[in-house]
């Protein structure tokens, strides 16, 4: 099952939705621990491990003084940042308790940026996430187009915990991710199930390994009370927010455990978060893809004359490089690279569906396979150097200490059943064992039940054709927040406000002091 629902344009471009049960190699990684049982295709629940004492990187000492109290005393010194960036973005670290319900324990390290109001007497502050999990905030502001909300906020994010420059998460090397996510992940057979479980085992291993208890305090839960914590450092009555795919789960939780502190909240492309989808996301990928297929048909394209023949010619495609590779200039195309470019590209909003167009007829009719590896590489945040980001550390062990435990048994029965309905691109994605192998005890926080009544009425926005968050999971989140509105758009692709001056004047109207009413844009 396809997870994680970044990317877009409301992350500088950056990732497709992680899927990170990646396929296996016929020998261990190296660097990860060796001797270990494994589970098995019928491991009903994972195979949780003892906690190393390590010490990652920004885990410290908490300030002084007494329970929160030491926390909710801290100045917040904003100074420019230190990293390449817009000239105006400011940041600043402060502490938040590793564990909430023991504060006096060890703390860890949140950077958190700014964009100063353009009215320089604002003091109001416009927090954003822009998903994930595992994206970061900090670098977000540098690419973030507000539309003008920077004329009467000044517009914050952080890298959450685990999350880039704030207390990360690591695991496997650039090496060992390189293998990672080009072997073959959809598997055919026993022996490559089993493969795709040791190597997932091995990967769940390593984050252990190197990250020890902070894979036990990074839940949606401890985020959002840092993002409470930073509510109050800022000195800010209520909390102001406009979160993103994931950064909605964050909005939503939010509201559920601080409701009176609500503001403006603006939640753009729902994750499923509180409920049991009706949809999975594998569904909704495989219906975009469908999208295109048809809009590529009445084209006149290349790949086929109906919907059907062209997600047909796609499919076979996939299937050919499960033998058979193709040059991607540097490095070959396999089918699973070949599969998470595909899925970055269905991000896109329809108006670039020309481009993806012209990257598969190079793929399938040239076998030159460069775009599809370029869009790979753009969702695993590779550079040319074959360094990954540290996204790909933070995402899954966010998500895996998130989601209930189903085990290796159910994810493989939860596969089988999406392959079936979703049949074009479902056979590709492979079952999300990463979670099934993960080391660490589930907090189930994304079943947990949300719920708002309250004032300002929280705005949701919900794009028809949305292929890493499903509509479906947006009426839901409106649903379950009862103080809610549900702006719809007409359209393909991942996230509502980059794409519709419609919608955008809605959210601005809001921002302004204005609630609108459920409505639709083209």
């Amino acid at each position: 099952m396809i997870t994680g629902c970044t990317g877009g344009p409301h992350d500088g471009g950056a990732r497709g939705p992680k899927e990170t049960h990646r396929g296996s190699p016929t020998v261990a990684m190296p660097g990860t621990p060796k001797g270990k049982d494994y589970p098995s295709a019928r491991s009903t629940g994972r195979p949780i491990e003892r906690i190393p004492s390590v010490r990652p990187q920004g885990l410290v000492d908490p300030p002084p003084g007494k329970g929160m109290a030491a926390y909710t005393h801290q100045t917040v010194d904003w100074q420019p940042c230190p990293t390449k960036s817009a000239q105006t973005k400011q940041c600043a670290t402060v502490l938040a308790p590793l564990d909430y319900d023991h504060p006096g324990r060890q703390a860890v390290t949140l950077v958190l940026a700014r964009r100063p109001s353009a009215t320089s007497e604002s003091k109001r502050a416009l927090f954003t996430n822009p998903g994930g999990p595992g994206a970061s905030g900090v670098d977000f502001l540098d690419s973030f187009n507000d539309h003008g909300l920077h004329r009467s906020y000044d517009l914050v994010s952080w890298d959450a915990r685990g999350t880039g420059r704030s207390t990360p998460v690591e695991c496997f090397t650039d090496r060992e991710m390189e293998r990672y996510v080009a072997a073959d992940y959809s598997p055919d057979n026993q022996s490559e199930v089993q493969q795709l479980i040791n190597l997932n085992t091995d990967f769940g291993r390593a984050c252990l390994a190197h990250s020890g208890k902070l894979l036990e305090h990074i839940s949606t839960e401890d985020t959002v009370r840092d993002l409470e914590l930073l509510r109050r450092l800022l000195d800010q009555r209520r909390l102001n927010y406009f979160g993103f795919s994931y950064g909605t789960s964050i909005g939503a939780m939010y509201a559920t455990l601080f409701p009176q502190k609500v503001g403006r909240m603006v939640l753009d492309g729902a994750t499923s978060i509180g409920g049991t989808p009706t949809v999975s996301q594998t569904y909704g990928f495989n219906r975009t893809l469908g999208n295109f297929a048809a809009w590529c048909a009445q084209h006149g394209c290349r790949l086929g004359g109906s919907k059907e023949e062209v997600e047909q010619t796609i499919s076979d495609f996939l299937r050919r490089l499960d033998h058979d590779t193709i040059p991607g200039g540097r490095r070959d195309l396999t089918q699973a690279l070949a599969t998470s470019g595909l899925t970055f590209a269905l991000y896109s909003a329809q108006s670039s569906w020309p481009t993806v167009l012209r990257g598969l007829e190079k793929a399938i009719y040239t076998d030159n396979g460069t775009s599809l590896l370029a869009w790979a590489d753009a969702y695993y945040q590779r550079n040319r150097d074959g360094q990954f980001g540290q996204f790909n550390a933070a995402f899954p062990a966010i998500r895996c200490l998130d989601e209930r435990d189903r085990g290796v048994a159910g994810e493989l029965a939860e596969w089988h059943r999406e392959a079936g309905r979703a049949t074009a691109f479902g056979p590709f994605v492979g079952p999300d064992l990463t979670c099934a192998t993960w080391p660490v005890r589930t907090t189930g926080d994304t079943g947990r039940k949300i719920s708002y009544v309250g004032k300002p009425a929280v705005l949701i926005l919900g794009t028809t054709g949305d292929p890493a968050t499903p509509y479906e999971y947006a009426e839901h989140m409106h649903q379950a927040l009862k103080s809610s509105r549900l702006i719809t758009l007409e359209g393909n692709g991942h996230l509502a406000f980059d794409q519709s001056s419609c919608v955008q004047a809605k959210v601005l109207d809001y921002f302004a002091g204005n609630t609108p009413e459920d409505s639709r844009c083209g």
